[in-house]
C-alpha cells in the first residue's frame, strides 16, 4: 500500500526543532516555518514577505551577503554561523547549512540556534584569557590592556571603560587607551547608571547618554533598547570599582546572556586586579619607604650608582645633599610619635614638591632625608637649591591642632670636586650635614 505524505510535509516542517528558511534572488523571505517565533521572535506571517536583510546583526551583514552569493553560486554551506538580531533587540548566535536550487531559484537553509553553546566558549574563553593576561601583566595598566582587549572580543564594537575608586576623591581612575600607560580621572555624574551601580553594588542595564559617554541614563520607557551595561567590581565585600560596556548603534540591546557573561568577566577581572595591586604594592614596598613613599636606602643607593656611571661617561655632574630635621626628638616626645610621622610625612611632600622629576628623594630611616640632584651645573646651582629646600622647610606646620616650625641641617657634596664614587660622597655630605647642625645649636 502506497503512502501520501505530501499532505503531511508542511507539518513536518513546522515539527522541525530548527528553522526553516527558503529566499529568493533578491533576499525575500517567501516562506518561514514556525520554529522562527522561538528563534527570533517573529512570527511567520510577520517574515514572510520582508528582506532577510532586516533581521541580521548589523556587524554581520557583509559577510553573510558574501556567503549568500557563495551558496547562490552553487556552494553548499553547511557551517556558516552569523548573528541575528531577536525582536527584543539582543543578538542570536545561528549555524546555518543552506543550499540553492537553481530549478526554482531559491535558497533553502536551516537554521540552527547555537546562542547557549557560544556564551559557554566565551565563559571557558574569558576565564583562561583573563588568567594570562594576569600572569603575563607587569602592572596593573598592564592588566587593563589585556581585560580590554578580551571584553573587545566578547563584546565586538562595544566601548569599555573600566573604573577604579579614588580613595576619597569620589571620582574613578580609568585607564586612557588612547596612550600605553596614560590614566585619566572620571567624575561620577549624579543620577546617572554608573552612580547606580558603584552606590547599589548591582549590575544595571541602561541607555546609552551619546553627550556624557560612558555615563548611561535609566530609560523613560520601555520600548528604550538597553545599550549600557555596567557591573560592580567587587573584592571580599569592597567595591573597587566598575566596568561598564555601551553600544554607540540603538539598534542592538544586552541581554540577560550577556549580563551573566560580564558579571563572570567582572568577578574574574576583580580578582586578578585585587592580586595585581597587591603585588604591585608588595614591589612598591620593597623600594621605598612605608611611612612616607619616598625611595628608600637601597634604591637610592642604586640610583645613585647609575647616575654616577652616567655622569662619568658623559663628563657631566650631579650633587648629594643630606638633611637632617632638628628637634626632632623633641616633637616626638611632646607631641607624641603620631605627630612625629605626621610631620615626617609633610617634609616628605615638601621635599617633592621643591625637586625636579629628574631628581631623588629618599628617606634614610628616621628623621634623616638624601637627595639626589642630576646634571647641576655647579657649586653655585646646588647652593641655590639648597636655599629653596631651607625656605621650604621652614614653613609651619600644622601636626596634632598645632602650628610647629622646623628648620633643617644639609649637608653636599658635588661630584666629581667631591668624590667619584657614592661612598666619598656619602661620607662628604655627612659630615656637612653634622657640621651644620652643630653650627645651629
Amino acid at each position: 500500500m502506497t503512502i501520501d505524505f505530501s499532505p503531511l510535509y508542511p507539518k513536518l516542517v513546522n515539527l522541525i526543532l530548527d528553522t526553516i528558511f527558503v529566499v529568493d534572488e533578491s533576499s525575500q523571505i517567501v516562506f518561514v516555518s514556525e520554529a522562527c517565533q522561538r528563534l527570533l521572535g517573529y512570527s511567520p506571517s510577520e517574515m514572510i514577505g520582508t528582506p532577510l536583510l532586516n533581521y541580521i546583526h548589523p556587524e554581520d551583514q557583509e559577510r553573510t551577503l558574501a556567503a549568500a552569493r557563495r551558496v547562490m553560486s552553487g556552494h553548499t554551506h553547511t557551517d556558516f554561523e552569523n548573528r541575528y538580531l531577536h525582536r527584543d533587540g539582543h543578538a542570536v548566535h545561528i549555524l546555518w547549512s543552506a543550499r540553492w536550487s537553481e530549478e526554482d531559484r531559491l535558497r533553502i537553509a536551516v537554521a540552527r540556534d547555537v546562542t547557549a553553546l557560544r556564551r559557554g566558549d566565551q565563559t571557558r574563553n574569558a576565564l583562561y584569557q583573563i588568567s594570562e593576561a594576569a600572569h603575563e601583566a607587569e602592572t596593573l595598566r598592564d592588566l587593563c590592556d589585556g581585560v580590554h582587549s578580551i571584553i573587545g572580543e566578547l563584546f565586538p564594537e562595544s566601548d569599555l571603560y573600566l573604573g577604579f575608586n579614588q580613595s576619597h576623591s569620589g571620582r574613578l581612575s580609568l585607564p586612557d587607551w588612547r596612550t600605553k600607560s596614560g590614566w585619566i580621572d572620571w567624575q561620577v555624574a549624579p543620577g546617572s547608571a554608573l552612580e547606580d551601580v558603584i552606590h547599589t553594588r548591582k549590575l544595571s542595564m541602561a541607555v546609552r547618554d551619546p553627550a556624557h559617554p560612558g555615563l548611561g541614563v535609566h530609560p523613560k520607557t520601555g520600548s528604550e533598547v538597553a545599550n549600557w551595561l555596567g557591573v560592580p567590581l567587587v573584592f571580599h565585600e569592597s567595591t573597587m570599582g566598575v566596568l561598564v560596556i555601551e553600544r554607540g548603534t540603538a539598534a542592538v540591546s544586552f541581554d540577560e546572556a550577556d549580563k551573566s557573561l560580564l558579571e563572570f568577566v567582572a568577578t574574574q577581572v576583580a580578582t586578578v586586579v585585587e592580586r595585581k595591586r597587591s603585588e604591585e604594592n608588595l614591589r612598591f614596598l620593597a623600594h621605598h619607604d612605608g611611612l612616607t613613599g619616598l625611595t628608600n636606602r637601597s634604591l637610592f643607593y642604586d640610583r645613585l650608582e647609575t647616575a654616577l656611571r652616567s655622569a662619568s661617561r658623559n663628563e657631566g655632574r650631579l650633587a648629594l645633599l643630606y638633611l637632617d630635621v632638628n628637634d626632632f626628638k623633641q616633637i616626638n616626645d611632646t607631641l607624641g610619635h603620631e605627630a612625629g610621622d605626621e610631620l615626617l610625612i609633610e617634609m616628605a611632600q615638601r621635599l617633592r614638591d621643591c625637586t625636579r622629576g629628574t631628581d631623588t628623594v629618599a628617606r634614610m630611616g628616621g628623621d634623616e632625608f638624601t637627595i639626589l640632584l642630576t646634571d647641576v651645573h655647579g657649586r653655585e646651582s646646588v647652593e641655590n637649591a639648597i636655599a629653596k629646600i631651607r625656605e621650604i622647610l621652614s614653613l609651619p606646620v600644622a601636626i596634632a591642632g598645632k602650628t610647629v616650625r622646623v628648620c633643617c641641617s644639609i649637608g653636599s657634596a658635588v661630584y666629581p670636586e667631591d668624590g667619584e664614587t657614592a661612598r666619598l660622597l656619602f661620607s662628604k655630605a655627612d659630615a656637612a650635614m653634622y657640621a651644620s647642625k652643630r653650627q645651629s645649636e
